[in-house]
């Protein structure tokens, strides 16, 4: 300090109790995140959240399982990041929160980058040894786990990485054999032969759930089918029209409408380029005819509309296949094609008739069943897409090629048409047409037999309290036994299940659980003893791949082993296919909630959470997989996040340059920011993201940055002997553990709702305006200036308080930033506030009359605050401190509320005057503050050295150039 002398201004900074703190402004995450990954591996913070959660309620998000084949994308990062903050806010609730991760490691995703291994070197699968083959996908999968793990770890993901469950354990594998076997043993499996959607380029049938929708270019062409019935409307010609005519070899039958309106319609003209002739006389949907005979190249004068058609006249009429009687067919198509009716035909677009081809419709299908016409049939496509060879004139031609593109077949179908006059019109049509997810490529509803489970059929004796078919005790379990966040997901799911058909099971791959059944050698599907059921042998079974792995399914001498002596080998086919692997992912529950360890005790899952495709998928195959083997969902509530998107709203894609990848924006940010982008976002609905958005989210990180590292600033030195009791508080203090209150159960409910955009607003605003811009602003004056006053250790026992729960309320979104914070305060090599749990809040802290006078209080700061901010603007005055404005107050209430606190240290400034008169004219004023008017004064006397206030005491007490309390606390 300077000395005392006339002439020279003593400098005081050394006295003032300035923040100490070596915490740094900048975070460095991308450099010093890998230092925390590494300090929680040394301390095994995982397994010491289990010990520490011992005895607690046990809380369990069950991972749907990724799929081992490529690095993480951005849907991964807001995947793993929300599961990561529902387990961490659960844990520091009380709950021994366990979190399993786990892969999909079966599957086409990665038997094709197998076989794309295999045509690279000139090598065909199917020559390869099947087990070689599959041992090949599994070290794939291993590698992909590898690399994955690490970039979920990368992002802050806490979990049991070094036992995760995969879908190709042994153990895994045995459990989704055994639980296939239990739909095998209640009756709900069964083989059928009915059309499934069809993967040409892949040659195995795919579930909706494997089925994306993307336009596609498709020919589209009417065709007349001549009435052979004898009647009133015999060689009329009933017209449909198709978007897939390579199907038209295939028909079997027309439908019609009951409830639309027909009529004759008779052509009269014509033009030269047309299929139609003079006197043809044809039937369609009366709202339909113009366009259709628009399409045939009629204008309206050249056809006339002659009488109604009645539904009951379409019932009795026989059709002709338009191929009848074509040269080079022996007669395959020279059959009868009945009319039927089908409430699946519309007057929407078409001709108002609907062509039936039960081998490759779900309606048309459902229509020939629901006639007992199962054996009508047909068999003409083969797995490539291609007419089989009992196809006349067009076997061999495929629908698409082995790439995905058109084939041959529809041009084929549609020249032939136009030689056998089987054509009225043809074009193209752009449309919403399903495609395969993995390899993009367009895909066929094909019949063919496959492996089914029932969901209407009886589970077993049908005994159980929430329904006796899969789909009873789905839609149970939907409405009575899950909650949904958001809420749209349960109408979602509930429409897809209660509208669903039975689920195919069956793909005809290798890498996969094989279907362990076997059926009799010469026994159709329908009798009763074609699948055999016996438990020993599924016990040999299960005991196999619980040792070898799913492997020893294909060994030789493999059917013979586990058939035993009880059954003879040459009287059982072995199946061979592969199981769907969403039946995999589905039976996860099986193997990792009920047998783990660290699964449940009742085997369901607290949470199932991932995006919103998942209703068709995971949380779909999930429902129905538990319906069948323990009677109700494996969940207890459901979560669903929408999609990642860029900056613009649009799907991100490699070709277009948008994506974001997790990895370069934790090289660039760090992996706080990226989980603070989470935090901050209604995950609820699609997601955005980009270079502004996420400049965004660093810019909030750093305003809460700052808040924290003030805090720790002012913390320098507490100890015990600081702390303050609530009651001996300031009543300043008081609305802060008030304001805490509050804030603990907003926090408390919006983790428990898993709305961690609400936390997050929450706790940022209560940070940012509430501390920074309110209380921090007040109480920079007392913790610098005050000596060891009740204020000061009241202020700092309040920062205290405010260090624990911020540090752990926020600790499930930023666990780096969260555990800088922590250590920077309490170091040490066990040190971590992730084996914190959020604290308790005391209910005194609530003080809701406090709460009510302050409220009016702020209210009046910001008035004047505002005046004085125009004064600096000014230039009127440099600073608050210079000022000493009077504030005139009408509301009694107010101004007695505001008599009882130090509102000039409130507003920071030197002086106020408050005053029940009204304001006068030039008094500043708030619109949203009415009765307040603030008359700007400059503070009368001396700036104090210290502290900087302007009093008229400053320069009378024993220190130079100091007011009273810096006097005080000097002495």
């Amino acid at each position: 300090m300077c000395a005392d002398t006339p002439d020279q201004t003593p400098d005081y900074k050394d006295t003032l109790n300035l923040p100490q703190t070596d915490f740094p402004m900048r975070a460095g995450l991308p450099q010093r995140e890998p230092g925390w990954l590494a300090q929680w591996d040394r301390i095994g913070i995982y397994d010491r959240l289990r010990a520490k959660g011992e005895g607690r309620p046990v809380f369990t998000l069950h991972d749907g399982p990724p799929y081992a084949n490529g690095h993480l994308h951005i849907g991964h990062a807001l995947n793993k990041t929300i599961k990561d903050m529902i387990v961490r806010s659960h844990q520091m609730m009380g709950h021994e929160a366990r979190y399993v991760p786990g892969w999909d490691c079966h599957g086409l995703p990665i038997e094709w980058k197998i076989e794309e291994q295999y045509r690279a070197k000139g090598l065909d699968k199917d020559a390869v040894n099947v087990v070689d083959f599959r041992q090949e996908c599994r070290r794939f999968a291993e590698g992909w786990i590898d690399i994955q793990r690490d970039e979920f770890k990368r992002l802050g993901i806490t979990g049991n990485w070094a036992d995760p469950y995969l879908t190709m354990d042994f153990h895994a594998e045995r459990v989704i054999a055994e639980e296939f076997m239990k739909f095998l043993m209640t009756g709900t499996l069964y083989q059928g032969s009915k059309p499934v959607m069809w993967s040409p380029v892949e040659k195995t049938a795919l579930a909706e759930a494997e089925i994306e929708y993307h336009d596609h270019k498709s020919h589209t062409i009417w065709v007349p089918f001549r009435v052979v019935s004898d009647g009133p409307f015999k060689d009329y010609k009933v017209v449909i029209w198709t978007t897939t005519p390579w199907t038209i070899p295939s028909n079997k039958a027309v439908a019609y409408g009951p409830k639309i309106s027909y009529g004759i319609y008779q052509v009269t003209g014509r033009p030269e380029e047309c299929w139609c002739r003079i006197g043809d006389r044809y039937i369609l949907a009366d709202a339909l005819a113009a366009d259709t005979l628009g399409k045939a190249r009629l204008d309206p004068s050249m056809y006339q509309r002659l009488a109604d058609v009645a539904p009951e006249d379409l019932a009795g009429l026989t059709l002709a296949h338009p191929f009848r009687g074509i040269e080079g067919a022996n007669g395959f198509w020279d059959y009868d094609v009945p009319m039927i009716d089908g409430d699946h035909v519309t007057d929407d677009a078409g001709t108002g008739f609907v062509h039936t081809a039960p081998s490759h419709g779900a309606d048309d299908y459902e229509a020939f069943v629901k006639r007992g016409w199962a054996d009508r049939m047909t068999h003409n496509v083969g797995e490539e897409s291609e007419f089989l060879p009992h196809v006349p004139l067009f076997a061999g031609l495929r629908v698409l090629d082995q790439k995905g593109k058109e084939g041959k077949a529809n041009t084929a179908v549609i020249e032939k048409l136009v030689e056998a006059k089987g054509l009225i019109a043809r074009g193209r049509i752009t449309h919403s047409y399903p495609h395969s997810w993995r390899s993009k490529a367009p895909v066929i509803f094909r019949n063919t037999p496959q492996w089914f489970a029932a969901i209407d059929r009886p589970v077993g004796d049908g005994q159980d309290a929430h329904g006796t078919t899969i789909r009873d005790r789905a839609l149970t379990s939907i409405d009575s036994l899950v909650k949904f966040t958001p809420q749209s997901g349960r109408n979602r799911l509930y429409a897809m299940i209660e509208s669903r058909p039975d689920w195919v099971l069956s793909r005809q791959r290798a890498w996969g659980v094989p279907l362990t059944c076997f059926t009799k050698k010469g026994a159709l599907p329908t009798d009763p003893d074609f699948l055999l059921r016996d438990p020993a042998v599924n016990a040999r079974i299960a005991e196999a791949f619980e040792a070898e792995g799913a492997d020893c399914w294909y060994l030789p001498g493999a059917k013979e082993r586990f058939l035993g002596s009880d059954h003879d080998p040459e009287a059982w086919v072995q199946v061979f296919d592969v199981l769907d692997v969403w039946f995999d992912s589905g039976s996860t529950h099986a193997f990792v909630l009920r047998d783990r360890a660290d699964g449940t005790p009742d085997g369901i899952a607290d949470v199932y959470m991932e995006g919103t495709d998942q209703h068709r998928g995971w949380f779909h195959s999930s429902l129905l997989q538990a319906c069948g083997t323990m009677g109700r969902a494996p969940y207890r509530n459901v979560v669903t996040h929408g999609f990642t998107l860029d900056e613009k709203g649009n799907k991100m894609s490699k070709s277009l340059g948008n994506t974001v990848a997790p990895e370069d924006v934790v090289k660039q940010y760090g992996a706080d920011i990226l989980r603070l982008w989470v935090a901050q976002a209604d995950y609820s609905t699609d997601q955005r993201i980009g270079p502004e958005i996420l400049k965004g989210t660093a810019d909030s990180y750093r305003r809460l940055r700052n808040t924290l590292r003030f805090m720790l600033g002012a913390l320098g030195h507490f100890s015990e002997s600081d702390r303050v009791e609530a009651a001996e508080m300031p009543e300043l203090e008081r609305w802060v553990l008030h304001r805490l209150a509050d804030l603990d159960q907003q926090v408390r409910e919006g983790y428990r709702a898993f709305d961690f955009q609400q936390v997050f607003q929450a706790i940022f605003t209560f940070c940012t305006v509430d501390l920074s811009a309110f209380y921090f602003d007040i109480r920079k004056d007392a913790l610098y200036c005050d000596g060891d006053t009740p204020r000061r250790r009241a202020a700092r026992t309040v920062m205290d308080l405010l260090f624990h729960r911020l540090t752990t309320w926020l600790a499930p979104v930023l666990v780096f930033t969260m555990e800088d914070v922590w250590l920077d305060r309490f170091p040490g090599e066990d040190s971590s506030v992730h084996l914190q749990d959020f604290p308790d809040t005391p209910a005194a802290w609530r003080d809701a009359a406090l709460a009510e006078k302050w409220l009016k209080v702020r209210q009046a700061r910001r008035v004047v605050t505002a005046a004085l901010e125009i004064q600096r603007t000014d230039k009127v005055i440099g600073a608050s401190l210079e000022a000493a404005p009077v504030v005139h107050v009408e509301d009694p209430a107010m101004l007695a509320a505001l008599k009882t606190v130090s509102f000039d240290d409130l507003c920071i400034t030197s002086g106020i005057e408050l005053s029940a008169d009204p304001a006068p004219a030039e008094a500043f004023r708030m619109a949203e503050v009415p009765g307040v008017g603030v008359v700007f004064e400059k503070a009368e006397g001396e700036k104090c050295q210290r502290c900087w206030k302007i009093l008229p005491d400053v320069g009378q007490h024993s220190h130079p150039a100091t007011c009273a309390r810096c006097d005080a606390a000097l002495d």
